[in-house]
Formats: structure tokens, sequence, C-alpha cells
């Protein structure tokens, strides 16, 4: 073991950095984090991390630019103040969305946010259910890709332990339903999407059978809502008596937290890897659990040079 374990934060989720350094028993870091009159990110760390093996936790969410250079002035400031070793806990990946080249003259961000960090100088990302699993292949450093499902799934098997069905939203979405669908014992069912005789006309319909049972939506994202909140629409169209979704990571931006609240959704259940917007934390279907267990524990093993294997499960 090398040095001893510091945790800072940036801005952008305080209440799980307090919460995951309650879990681990480790005060939190000293360090101002703030930005100067013309809006340059300003970073001070105010104790000794020489040797130390330090933790950065910051979510690359809303306001995304701030957020990311907030994590690399982190990082460049404790690797200038000589610390053994340093590892970026991203809950959420910003960027992470453009992930390949899907069309001519289009960046690949998650690539490029990828060597920035390397290059900032963190020797170690742990990230929570990347967009896409490829994004690790962006980096030459150790990644490890942590997965939500486990506390996921353990809430839904309370609240939903009989004749449920879940729905993947789309086809990107159905590894991960099938994966969540065979932890629970449960049906599995696809949302359709097809052409119509026009080019702009689309047509969903389920494939599965969903009438008469509760259904749960599962999916790694809500952004404007529009996949989810239509698989929603499909599915009370196709007699489910109660519509639920899941989602790792809550972005709800625009006017999504509106479409949630008139669709059929009965409750959205989202993780604090993205503190809440205003309105949807008010809103009554939205329901948060904490990434802070699993995260501690990727910390603590991390720290003690332990596997982190059993987390990916």
């Amino acid at each position: 073991m090398h040095g001893k374990l510091k945790i800072f934060s940036g801005n952008s989720n305080p209440v799980l950095y307090e919460r995951i350094c309650e879990i681990l028993g480790v005060p939190p870091g000293k360090a101002l984090v703030g930005a100067f009159s013309d809006g340059e990110v300003r970073v001070e760390i105010q104790e000794n991390v020489r040797g130390g093996d330090v933790f950065l936790l910051q979510s690359t969410c809303r306001p995304v630019n701030q957020h990311l250079m907030e994590l690399l002035v982190l990082i460049d400031a404790v690797k200038r103040a000589s610390a053994w070793r340093i590892s970026s806990i991203i809950p959420y990946y910003g960027y992470g969305r453009k992930d390949a080249k899907e069309a001519p003259r289009v960046p690949i961000s998650a690539k490029m946010v990828a060597d920035l960090l390397t290059v900032a100088g963190t020797h170690r990302v742990v990230a929570v259910d990347l967009h896409a699993n490829q994004i690790q292949g962006f980096f030459s450093i150790p990644v490890d890709n942590l997965f939500a499902a486990k506390i996921l799934i353990g809430d839904l098997k309370e609240r939903y332990p009989q004749n449920t069905v879940i729905l993947a939203p789309d086809a990107g979405g159905v590894e991960r339903a099938r994966a969540f669908a065979k932890r629970l014992g449960a049906d599995l069912a696809i949302i359709d999407q097809r052409h119509g005789a026009l080019q702009e006309e689309r047509r969903w319909r389920i494939v599965g059978d969903v009438k008469d049972r509760t259904v749960v939506i599962v999916d790694d994202m809500i952004d404007t809502g529009k996949t989810l909140l239509r698989a929603a629409v499909a599915a009370e169209a196709s007699g489910a008596t109660a519509v639920h979704a899941y989602c790792v990571h809550a972005i709800l931006s625009g006017d999504a937290v509106k479409k949630l609240n008139d669709s059929p959704l009965s409750s959205l259940t989202v993780t604090d890897s993205i503190p809440l917007p205003q309105d949807a934390a008010a809103c009554a279907k939205t329901r948060v659990v904490s990434l802070a267990p699993i995260l501690a524990e990727a910390i603590k093993r991390i720290y003690h040079e332990e596997s982190v294997s059993s987390l990916f499960i």
C-alpha cells in the first residue's frame, strides 16, 4: 500500500461525495474549487497530498464543460503536489455518446475526453455504465466500468417481485434489458421500430407479451425522454397494467420532466450519478437510489490493491 487515502471532489455532485466519504470513514479533502471573475476554473489543494493515493470524484454533467475543466485542473493540481497515484471517479462520463464516427466530418468526442484525462495526469478512471463499452479502449490507462445494475436490480426486486416484464426501449438496449430479465427471472420484451411507407414515418410495436403485466423499462440514461416515454406509451397501448422505468443517468434536459409528468409512467427510478434538476427532484414520479455504496467499495478495493471484478457483475 502506498500513501494515505485522500478524496477530493469538484462541484458536480457534493451530496454523493459526502455519502462516499461517510461510508469510507474518510474526511472530505480540503480544496478550493471555484472560478476567477472571468470564469476560469480556480483550484487550490489546501492540504498535503505528497505521496498520497488520491481519488477525485466528478461527474461531467451539466454544465458539462465547467465540470470537465474542474476535473482536469484538479488532476493537474494534485499531480503537481506530488500525489503518488491519481484515480478519477467519474459516475457520469460526459461526451460518451459520441463514441464512433457515424457521419463524415464529425468528432469522436469520447476519445478526445479520454485523451484530455490521460494527458492531464490521471492514472486510472472509474466510471459507471459508460454509454458504450468501447470507450474503455480509448484510454491507455486502466478503466473500471462499473454497473449500477446490482443496485437497481435489488431495488426492483423489492418493489416488483412478481408478474414483471423487462422492456428494452430500442435495439441498443436489448443486452441491458436481457441481463436485468435474467437476474430477475422475468420475461423480456423489445420495442421494434420500423419505417413506414414514408421515410419520416416510423412505427413502433412491442415484441413480447405485456398484456396485464407490470412493465419495467430499463435504459442507461434519460435525456430528452423521447425514446423511453415512447416505449411507455407503447406498453400502455399493449395492455400493461402499470409502466415503470429504471435509468442510471438522469440528464432530463429541456422539457423532459413535463413529458414525464404527462406520460403513462407511474415512476422513474434513477441513480445519483447526476444530481436531479430542481423540477425533477420535485416531481412525484422520480425516485433516486444511491451509487455511494458501490463507488465507496471500488475506492476501498483500489486503495488496498484488491480485485474489483465482482463489482462488474
